[in-house]
C-alpha cells in the first residue's frame, strides 16, 4: 500500500496533479481513495462531479472524499472538549469564552488526518492520495500529531486507579473537576491513533509527499521552505512536480520571455531539489477537468513511470559514532545557521526553525549525553554529543 500527500501554494494545480495521479493509477487497476483535507475544498469541481464527506465512487477502482472537518472534529474531540469546557467553567470563565479557547490551531488538520488514517487501516485500497491544504496548513497537518502526543502525555492524568481516589475529592479541595472516565478514554484513544498516524507517516516506505509548484520565482522559495521544514519533521518527498511549463513551441512571441525565464528556474529547481526527482508537467491548452483530461495529465505528469513508485528514499536522520562521541545527524535542506536556534533539556531536542519548533525524543544511545557541538554544512546538521555525566 502506498500513501502520497500532495501539497504546495495555493494555485499552483496541486488538486488537479493529484486528482491525475488518481484517475491515472484506478486506471491501470489500483484501487484508489483520494481524500481532500482543503477547507475550500476543489476536488469535486476537477473531477466534475459531487463529491461527499463519505466515500463517493468515481469510477471503476476509484473513489474520492471531502472530509467534513466539523463532523470529524466532533467526533474525536467532542468528550475532551467538554470536560476542558467544564474545566474552565470552574474557574469562571463564561461558557462562550471557554468554547472559545478550546478551538485549538491545527485541530481540524488533525482530525482529517485521523479521518485518512480509517482509510489506511482497513487494507480496502492499495493507494490512498491526500490533496493537502496550501503548505503552510499542510506543515501544521503533518507536525500536529507529534506535537498534540507530546502535550497530552505531559498535561494529561492518565492513570485511572489515582482519579479514582481524587475524584470525589477534587471539587471541594482543588476547586477543580478531574476528567470523567469517558474523557479519559478518549484522551487514551486520540493518543494512540496520535502514534499510528504518526509512525504511518514517517514510514519511508509506505509515505511520500510530493511538493508541487509553478516555474517562478515567489513559488520556488516557498516550496523550498517547505521542504526544509518536512525534513525537520522527518517526512520523505519524493518527488517535486513543475506544473504548467510552457512548452517549447506554439507560444509566440508574447511569451518567448516568460519561457525563457521559465528555463532559467527549472534548472534552479533541478539543481536546488537534487537528488530528489523533477517531473514537468506542460501547461496544457484547455483547463484540466474531468475524468478524461485527468488521465492525460496523469499520464504526461511522471513521463511513462508508475505514479505508485517511490521516486526516492533519503534518510532523514541518523546516528552514527566517531570514536568516544556520537554524532546526530539531521537533513536541514535551505537553511542557514542564522535562522536555526537547537536546545536541549533532559532527554529532549528543541528545534526552532522560523516560524516551527520541534522536539525530538533522544535514542537511547544518546540518554544522558549532553550536546557538546552543532555544525551545520551542506544542508546537514551535525550534533556532537560528549560522554554520559
Amino acid at each position: 500500500m502506498r500513501i502520497l500527500l500532495y501539497t504546495g501554494k495555493g494555485g499552483v494545480g496541486k488538486t488537479s496533479i493529484a486528482a491525475a495521479t488518481a484517475v491515472s493509477m484506478a486506471a491501470g487497476g489500483k484501487k484508489t481513495m483520494i481524500v481532500s483535507t482543503d477547507a475550500a475544498h476543489s476536488l469535486g469541481d476537477a473531477l466534475e462531479m459531487e463529491v461527499t464527506d463519505k466515500p463517493t465512487k468515481v469510477q471503476e477502482n476509484l473513489w474520492a472524499q471531502e472530509i467534513d472537518v466539523l463532523a470529524s472534529t466532533e467526533k474525536s474531540w467532542g468528550k475532551i472538549q467538554r470536560y476542558f469546557a467544564e474545566l474552565l467553567i470552574s474557574q469562571n470563565i463564561s461558557s462562550v469564552s471557554a468554547d472559545e479557547l478550546l478551538v485549538f490551531p491545527g485541530l481540524e488538520e488533525l482530525f482529517c488526518l485521523l479521518e485518512i488514517l480509517k482509510h489506511c487501516r482497513g487494507g480496502e485500497y492499495e493507494a490512498v492520495i491526500i490533496d493537502c491544504a496550501p503548505t503552510g496548513e499542510t506543515i501544521r497537518l503533518l507536525s500536529f500529531p507529534e506535537v498534540l502526543t507530546w502535550w497530552l502525555e505531559k498535561i494529561f492524568p492518565l492513570e485511572k486507579r489515582l482519579l479514582k481516589v481524587a475524584r470525589p475529592l477534587s471539587k471541594p479541595l482543588l476547586g477543580i473537576p478531574l476528567p470523567p472516565e469517558d474523557a479519559l478514554d478518549s484522551i487514551a484513544q486520540l493518543i494512540r491513533q496520535l502514534q499510528e498516524a504518526q509512525q504511518m507517516l514517517t514510514d519511508q516506505n509506505l509515505t511520500s509527499v510530493r511538493i508541487v509548484m509553478n516555474p517562478e520565482k515567489i513559488v520556488i522559495k516557498e516550496a523550498a521552505r517547505s521542504f526544509m521544514y518536512l525534513n525537520l519533521y522527518g517526512f520523505n518527498v519524493d518527488a517535486v512536480i513543475v506544473n504548467k511549463v510552457l512548452p517549447e513551441e506554439g507560444c509566440g512571441s508574447y511569451f518567448s520571455q516568460w519561457r525563457e525565464l521559465q528555463k532559467t528556474y527549472v534548472a534552479q529547481i533541478q539543481e536546488q531539489f537534487s537528488p530528489v526527482p523533477v517531473f514537468k508537467v506542460p501547461l496544457f491548452g484547455e483547463e484540466v477537468t474531468g475524468v478524461s483530461a485527468l488521465r492525460n495529465m496523469g499520464n504526461v505528469c511522471f513521463h511513462g513511470r508508475d505514479s505508485i513508485e517511490r521516486f526516492y528514499c533519503g534518510q532523514a536522520q541518523r546516528l552514527k559514532q566517531e570514536k568516544d562521541q556520537f554524532v546526530m545527524e539531521l537533513a536541514l535542506p535551505f537553511v542557514s545557521k542564522g535562522e536555526m536556534a537547537l536546545s536541549q533539556q533532559g532527554e529532549e531536542l528543541t528545534f526552532r526553525i522560523g516560524g516551527y519548533k520541534r522536539n525530538i525524543c533522544l535514542p537511547r544511545k544518546l540518554i544522558g549525553r549532553e550536546v557538546v557541538g552543532a555544525n551545520l554544512e551542506d544542508g546537514v546538521l551535525a550534533i556532537k554529543f560528549g560522554d554520559r555525566g
